[in-house]
């Protein structure tokens, strides 16, 4: 059984999505379950994980009324602001919704690359962890090396790293991210998610071109603790889930059959604590 750790539904109505204007023409519109259930069904995907696409409790609430609604819908990672002096009772709130899994603060917009460093920041993540939920760090390669400061504040806290921390595969860059990589994958604990690789290389993609990235993730963080994703709808912008899956089994086509099944299910399953 295939799980797709990472997929975003919104409507746009809602009001919430600052980042989504007209200039991005291939997502501007909405994106229901309804419209991912036949592509799932096409590509043998079981269950996903819904994560959040605007800052706002709003949001993480729409998600979880479409979780409840709709069974395919195995997870919810939601959102909270780490600044509030009150986020560790929101979160102790949150954590109460048994679909909410996780929370992401959308690090790679933020001003601050030291945001996730802050003193309110550090007791939201204190309460994540006292809590049992996860942190999503979206994030780019700058802030990597934050990452493994986290880590070490906060060893008990269950910590992947979005889409690989979208390195720039169209432009061919490696150093620092490879490194950083290493440094955070070789903690033993830190999962990655093998996703969103395809927007960061560009519309004329192959899997070749994302072979060298995928062979370090694996290497640095192990099959047990890489969770395959689509990133639907955002790939649209580079590739279909279909060429994205197929490039996905033979990218991973030299791994066992153990290894390939841990990839596609059974970390998003332990990490996310699915039943």
């Amino acid at each position: 059984m295939i799980i797709d750790s990472h997929v975003h539904f919104w409507r746009l109505a809602r009001g919430d999505y600052d980042w989504l204007t007209p200039d991005l023409a291939t997502l501007y519109r909405d994106f229901e379950p309804a419209d991912l259930a036949p592509v799932l069904e096409a590509a043998g995907v079981a269950g996903v994980i819904a994560v959040q696409a605007a800052a706002t409790e709003a949001e993480t609430g729409f998600l979880l009324e479409l979780a409840r609604l709709n069974p395919l819908i195995l997870g919810v990672v939601g959102w909270t602001d780490f600044t509030s002096p009150r986020a560790p009772e929101a979160i102790a709130r949150l954590a109460r919704q048994a679909r909410l899994k996780g929370l992401r603060p959308m690090l790679q917009d933020l001003g601050d690359d030291d945001f996730i460093l802050r003193p309110a920041a550090d007791a939201a993540l204190a309460a994540m962890a006292s809590h049992g939920l996860r942190l999503d760090a979206l994030v780019r390669p700058r802030h990597l090396p934050r990452l493994i400061t986290v880590r070490e504040r906060h060893p008990d806290l269950a910590m992947v790293v979005d889409h690989a921390a979208k390195p720039d595969i169209a432009a061919g860059a490696w150093e620092p991210w490879a490194s950083d990589m290493r440094r955070l994958g070789g903690d033993g604990r830190t999962c990655c998610k093998l996703s969103g690789l395809i927007t960061e290389a560009g519309t004329d993609w192959t899997a070749d071109s994302l072979r060298p990235y995928v062979d370090l993730i694996l290497d640095a963080f192990g099959s047990d603790r890489v969770m395959w994703g689509g990133d639907w709808p955002v790939l649209t912008m580079a590739g279909t889930y279909d060429r994205w899956m197929t490039a996905t089994r033979d990218l991973l086509g030299e791994r066992s059959a153990s290894e390939r099944s841990v990839i596609l299910s059974g970390a998003a399953r332990r990490f996310y604590g699915l039943e």
